[in-house]
């Protein structure tokens, strides 16, 4: 991770506890995290503390995957930061980068022509100062295969989670959101700002009706199960899941199917028609195409890359579009009907932020 004077400690803490906190009870090779600053003694955010002993810049050039957290404000970079940057990016190196920091990849000319999530608060002043930029004003994070970019704050941990799954699977992913105590997955494409009203009374929360509907995913609910179980009518549950969730009940309904179907990819099950029933997907084909829609992998190249059969990381036996981090453009999965898949760029060994 590449540090300069003004980072935010709250999301360098969120880098170095996603993918510098060793995991030995999972069996995957985890990353070899390391901060580095373009000089000793850096002053961190306000001026509250000092980081000593950080190596240099040089240490990115050996980096898989460079991220680039807040800066204060949209102070501009620094001429090191953004040679360092650009070197990473020459060399084929994922960038990520938590809210401002997109500042410094913009300077790099890396996210010109591409998409990218910001703060809300900055998004305009960004979008003025980086016309080349297509800013995505209201969603979480952006994944354009091997540049992500995170609106900041709490969604550098949702962009963090996204990371480990597309490089180890869903049950990796969850399991360290869970140490975390945060939720497993959110789309990238759910808004940053969700106007959520407290409730007049305790039963106004949407949490019943989510738990009930995730214990039932192998049956065939329609969002007016949803909402006769809420005791509501379909019209205004899609207005509170808007309100509170940020996406609509046939959105959420269908991600937390593709979710339960990746899981039991993951833990053997080779037969798709169970996967599929057991999912509430209905029929293989629906299951092949949700699952692509979700993750670009079809579930066999699903299996391959995070099955029992093989390593996290192995490339999948089918062609097409993945989840490694390499060229290629994609945004994150937006709930909706038609999500848009993340690229693969194939095998390799665990990236390693820096």
């Amino acid at each position: 991770m590449l540090v300069d004077a003004g980072s935010n400690p709250f999301e360098m803490g969120i880098a170095t506890e996603l993918f510098g906190l060793r995991r030995p009870e999972l069996d995957v090779a985890w990353y070899d995290f390391t901060l580095c600053a373009p000089a000793p003694g850096v002053r961190m955010h306000d001026g509250f503390f000092t980081l000593s002993g950080v190596p240099g810049l040089e240490a990115a050039d050996a980096a898989d995957t460079v991220i680039v957290p807040n800066r204060p404000d949209d102070t501009p970079p620094t001429a090191p930061v953004v040679a360092a940057i650009r070197r990473a990016a020459d060399r084929g190196a994922r960038l990520v980068s938590f809210c401002t920091g997109a500042y410094a990849l913009a300077a790099a000319g890396v996210l010109d022509g591409r998409p990218a999530a910001i703060h809300w608060r900055w998004a305009d002043r960004f979008a003025a100062r980086h016309p080349a930029v297509r800013v995505r004003r209201d969603v979480l994070f952006v994944d354009d295969g091997d540049v992500l970019t995170a609106a900041g704050s709490a969604a550098a941990l949702d962009l963090g989670l996204h990371l480990i799954r597309r490089d180890h699977g869903a049950e990796v992913a969850n399991h360290v959101s869970r140490r975390l105590v945060f939720a497993a997955h959110r789309d990238g494409g759910q808004r940053q700002f969700i106007e959520r009203p407290v409730p007049a009374v305790p039963d106004a929360s949407l949490a019943p009706v989510l738990a009930w509907a995730a214990e039932r995913l192998d049956r065939p609910l329609a969002v007016a199960d949803l909402a006769g179980y809420a005791a509501v009518s379909p019209a205004t549950l899609h207005r509170r899941f808007v309100r509170e969730l940020g996406t609509t009940p046939l959105a959420w309904l269908t991600g937390e199917r593709v979710a339960l179907a990746c899981r039991l990819i993951e833990r053997g099950e080779h037969r798709l028609e169970v996967v599929a029933r057991t999912s509430g997907l209905g029929t293989a084909a629906n299951l092949r195409t949700q699952v692509r829609r979700r993750t670009g992998l079809s579930p066999s190249a699903y299996r391959a890359r995070f099955g029992p059969a093989g390593p996290a990381g192995a490339p999948g036996p089918e062609s097409g579009p993945g989840t490694g981090p390499g060229s290629g453009s994609a945004t994150a999965p937006v709930p909706g009907p038609a999500p848009v898949p993340v690229p693969e760029n194939g095998s390799g060994p665990a990236p390693r932020p820096c």
